[in-house]
């Protein structure tokens, strides 16, 4: 073997030895970073959309046929593309990062495996997604699903830092039988709301600019389409906090749940009668990504989790074995 050989195979067993082989600082923070980073990517893809710069970046992969990034005179909707793009990368380092920091434990925590692989290869499909809907023009149904696939993974990376902060998936209810019902339920109409919700925005004047082509479905009926699952949600989550304090369940995450969907039907409502303000409708949309975070974390309640400080033991010594 020769000595730069020998210098490679050092490098690489000492980067290996360096990945955590349990639940540390960095695993935690790379679980929140990748939370964050999904969540504030819908607040910049929202930007775009409510700022009309869809095609601010006329070309894709490149910025222009020339450039990777936005130029001073393609102006302001120019940065705010390049900018969405931009996040784009700094989430991939994440991904790519939360997959090695989770590596060594592959083999006792399957889930950090399986999660970071996930996100892993969302970027690509994103990406390609991306491209489609600039080589389609912004169709309205290409631009919604790729708003719909962002907020699967903030659900995603909300599971990947319950399991980090919680531990692996028990096997026991932790909960009654028709308490978790009633949540599956809540989960389902939830994920109605942001399905109709993404329709309805489609069918508006946020769509984009005035050259953006819309989905064709009337905006006023929809606005109306959009509150019955909204209040559905609010009727059920209310049920499931009253039945919480009855049977004296755990209530942290059926109470946030309760306050993101007050804040955001209180937000819906202005909106409205306000015209539609870029601004509340962007903050809308990030709502909606925290209220998927929280009926996420409501669902993972539903069962027992092993405690970290049940786990790391193992995982340690299959680390040593690997």
């Amino acid at each position: 073997m020769s000595n730069a050989q020998v210098g490679t195979t050092g490098v690489l067993t000492r980067a290996w030895s360096w990945l955590p082989t349990t639940v540390d600082r960095r695993v935690r923070f790379i679980a929140w970073a990748s939370f964050v980073c999904q969540v504030l990517l819908i607040g910049t893809g929202g930007a775009v959309r409510l700022t009309g710069s869809g095609l601010g970046c006329p070309t894709w992969p490149r910025c222009t046929t020339d450039s990777f990034v936005s130029t001073p005179e393609m102006g302001i909707h120019g940065a705010i593309e390049f900018g969405n793009r931009l996040l784009t990368f700094v989430l991939t380092l994440v991904v790519i990062l939360a997959f090695l920091f989770v590596l060594r434990q592959r083999k006792v925590r399957r889930d950090f495996f399986w999660l970071t692989l996930l996100q892993g290869l969302s970027i690509p499909f994103q990406a390609v997604l991306g491209g489609i809907t600039v080589l389609t023009g912004l169709n309205p149904y290409i631009v919604g699903a790729h708003f719909v696939v962002s907020i699967v993974l903030v659900g995603l990376t909300t599971t990947l830092l319950w399991r980090v902060h919680r531990g692996p998936r028990g096997h026991h209810a932790a909960t009654p039988p028709g308490y978790a019902r009633l949540v599956h339920v809540l989960a389902a109409v939830v994920g109605v709301t942001v399905v109709v919700g993404v329709l309805t925005t489609g069918s508006g004047p946020h769509a984009g600019d005035a050259a953006t082509p819309r989905n064709g479905l009337d905006p006023a009926i929809m606005d109306h389409v959009h509150s019955w699952p909204a209040y559905a949600t609010l009727a059920l989550t209310v049920a499931v906090v009253a039945w919480t304090v009855a049977a004296g369940l755990p209530r942290r995450f059926p109470v946030a749940l309760l306050a993101v969907e007050l804040v955001q039907i209180a937000v819906g409502i202005t909106q409205a009668r306000t015209g539609l303000p870029p601004l509340l409708v962007g903050t809308h949309m990030v709502l909606a990504a925290l209220l998927v975070a929280a009926t996420t974390a409501v669902v993972l309640s539903l069962r027992n989790d092993q405690a970290p400080d049940e786990v790391e033991p193992i995982v340690e010594a299959a680390a040593v074995r690997a």
